[in-house]
């Protein structure tokens, strides 16, 4: 990335004796959607709240569009934010919600009546501008903090689990929203959540935080099927993890339950004899040998679940169990639990977990 928009470089924040985010770093590009996803206390929101001026970087510089705002006042540095509690003016209409910060900013009224005519359109609210808070539902009043946080045409936007409030299906009718505004206004977007639905299906990137640290940044695409560490692996997706034995590491075999696996590629590191731990997706796993699937491993069907377009079953492989799932053909009865099965996959699929 040759000139980022948004630079966050060796920034670290302590709290006392307790180190929240340590040496994070990111490049965002201008007009990028980022999406910061982990658990709850692995740094991301104190990162957020860092980029925004709400808390000061133990060490660590924040630059935005070539210029250093690390020491900067949250009202120098030009961002939005739209908060997990809406955080509306309850004493105000949704107009003059949306207009507060235009109105601090001492834009004249009939600028200001513009922009939020504009903003109630890009929302899809233009009937609401009249009504307060509490005549309006969750999902409608975090579209208001979404168009009170871009009226002043921000460098940044910052979302801080924005969603987390809502109900399974306005969320999704909302991110997808969000997304879509985002790409109109190509708007630089931060993006925090601890969804990986979320974070997988809207965003241009992914950091996945961890710890205080940024464990893997790239495309959802690379996140999901390329994790670059056990954590990753195991927070993003369903996994069915493996024990195997190196028989050969220079040719990338591995005893997995007395039968042999050949990886892509040579095991550096590692060396005959040692236990690794291997992963598949269980996308990656079809039940019996099927063409293009070069590997196999034996076991016996430990649990079927019908689910109706769906059979979900589970194998037992030695001391582990896989997970796969099997469309359903009215033709074909579902397997029997106590049957020996094999299941087959590519060995490119099979990841070594670090």
């Amino acid at each position: 990335m040759a000139d980022p928009f948004l630079s966050i470089q060796h920034v670290r924040k302590s709290f006392g004796a307790t180190t929240v985010v340590e040496d994070f770093n990111l490049d965002v590009e201008r007009g990028e959607f980022v999406s910061f996803l982990g658990p709850s206390g692995c740094g991301k929101t104190t990162v957020l709240r860092m980029v925004a001026g709400f808390e000061e970087p133990s060490a660590g510089t924040i630059v935005v569009g070539g210029k250093d705002i690390t020491k900067l006042r949250p009202n120098q540095r030009n961002v939005g934010m739209v908060f997990q509690a809406y955080a509306l003016f309850p004493n105000l209409t949704v107009a003059q919600n949306i207009g507060f910060g235009l109105k601090v900013a001492g834009m004249p009224r009939a600028d200001i009546d513009a922009r939020v005519t504009e903003m109630l359109g890009i929302i899809k609210l233009p009937q609401m501008a009249d009504r307060y808070p509490y005549q309006l539902s969750g999902g409608q009043q975090q579209r208001i903090a979404l168009a009170r946080a871009i009226a002043p045409k921000p460098k940044l936007l910052l979302l801080d689990e924005p969603l987390s409030a809502l109900d399974a299906k306005v969320r999704v009718s909302l991110r997808e929203e969000i997304r879509s505004i985002q790409k109109k206004l190509g708007i630089t977007t931060i993006f925090v959540t601890h969804d990986q639905e979320e974070a997988l299906s809207i965003s241009d990137r992914i950091a996945v935080m961890y710890g205080g640290k940024a464990e893997q940044v790239g495309t959802p695409f690379e996140i999901y099927n390329r994790p670059a560490t056990k954590f990753v692996a195991n927070f993003v997706g369903t996994l069915n993890v493996l024990e195997g034995t190196v028989t050969d590491a220079a040719a990338g075999t591995v005893r997995v339950n007395s039968e042999q696996v050949s990886l892509k590629g040579k095991l550096n590191g590692s060396k005959s004899g040692d236990t690794l731990s291997l992963a598949l997706r269980p996308e990656a796993i079809s039940l019996g040998r099927q063409p293009g699937r070069d590997s196999s491993l034996s076991g016996e069907i430990s649990e079927v679940h019908f689910l109706g377009s769906v059979i979900r079953v589970r194998v037992g492989i030695g001391g582990s169990t896989v997970s796969l799932d099997t469309f359903n053909s009215p033709a074909t009865p579902p397997p029997a639990v106590g049957e020996k099965a094999e299941i087959s996959f590519s060995s490119s699929d099979m990841l070594v977990l670090h």
